[in-house]
């Protein structure tokens, strides 16, 4: 089962490490890890997604919570969050083609965000099925380039006899 975990930690040197290190060490592969200061610059909010069964996940973030930098673990539930993951794809488009590279950016609200006479770098954000199916159609095209980041979420605030759904 895939998990979306958020660790809120202090911005100190080396926690990164133990906070990765305690996925890996209980047999967890990590998909994704993003991480990156909050507002405030003492603390860092670290975002993965890994695969697992429940049980042993629970364990690690028994774990993750024993860690003094740790302040927060959180294994957001399916549906209770927002996800989004950035995409930045340079494509060689030169001539006819730069046309329908357009046209599917306009479809998936991709971002053309440098040209050249060459090429394209467009920028995508969306959840990961979305990115991956954006990709997947450039595919068709020449990737000279490909960046992407981990997830990032945010839980969803649920608020009594509302559906979460139209928030």
């Amino acid at each position: 089962m895939r998990h979306t975990i958020s660790v809120l930690v202090e911005n100190k040197f080396g926690v990164l490490t133990r906070v990765a290190g305690m996925f890996s060490g209980r047999g967890f592969n990590i998909d994704t890890l993003n991480v990156g200061p909050t507002r405030d610059p003492k603390f860092s909010r670290i975002t993965a997604t890994v695969h697992g069964d429940d049980q042993h996940l629970d364990q690690c973030i028994k774990q993750l919570d024993k860690l003094i930098e740790v302040i927060k673990v959180q294994d957001l539930a399916s549906g209770q969050f927002a996800a989004r993951e950035l995409a930045m794809v340079k494509i060689k488009a030169g001539g006819a083609i730069r046309g329908e590279i357009v046209q599917l950016c306009d479809i998936f609200r991709a971002k053309i965000v440098d040209v050249s006479p060459e090429d394209l770098i467009i920028e995508m954000t969306g959840n990961d099925e979305k990115v991956e199916a954006f990709l997947n159609m450039m595919a068709q095209y020449e990737i000279l380039s490909l960046a992407r980041t981990g997830a990032l979420a945010m839980e969803r605030t649920v608020v009594a006899g509302q559906n979460n759904s139209q928030q």
